[in-house]
C-alpha cells in the first residue's frame, strides 16, 4: 500500500483524533495540507522544524485519502504530495515519534527504515 507523510505537532494530532478530522494551519492559508514521501520527510523535517519537540510523523494511506492528492512544486524530479481538504483520520496508518537529536535536526525513525 502506497503511503505519504506529514509532520505535526503531538498535540495537534491528538486535538485531531479527538475531532475526527486533521487540518494543518496551511490548509486555511495554503488550501493544501503540505506532505513529503518518506525520501523526503528528513529534509522537510530539518528545513522547517529544526529545534523543535513533541513532533509525530503521520503515516498516511493514500488509497485511504477522501480529499483530493495532488504532486506539486517547482522540481518536476522532487514533486511533493499536497492533501486539498481536511485528512481524514481513518487514512492514518500510524503516528511515529520524530525525535530531535542532541543539534536539533532529524534522523529517519527507525520505524520508517525499510
Amino acid at each position: 500500500m502506497s503511503t505519504i507523510l506529514h509532520i505535526t505537532s503531538a498535540d495537534r494530532w491528538t486535538t485531531a483524533k479527538n475531532l475526527g478530522s486533521y487540518r494543518s494551519d496551511t490548509l486555511a492559508t495554503e488550501g493544501f495540507i503540505h506532505c513529503s514521501s518518506d525520501t523526503q520527510v528528513i529534509g522537510s523535517a530539518n528545513r522547517f522544524f529544526k529545534g523543535l519537540h513533541n513532533l509525530v510523523i503521520l503515516v498516511i494511506e493514500i488509497d485511504r485519502l477522501k480529499p483530493e492528492l495532488r504532486y506539486e512544486g517547482t522540481d518536476p524530479d522532487n514533486l511533493f504530495p499536497h492533501i486539498y481538504g481536511e485528512l481524514n483520520i481513518d487514512a492514518v496508518r500510524q503516528s511515529i515519534d520524530l525525535e530531535a537529536t542532541a543539534d536539533g535536526s532529524f534522523i529517519m525513525p527507525k520505524e520508517l527504515i525499510s
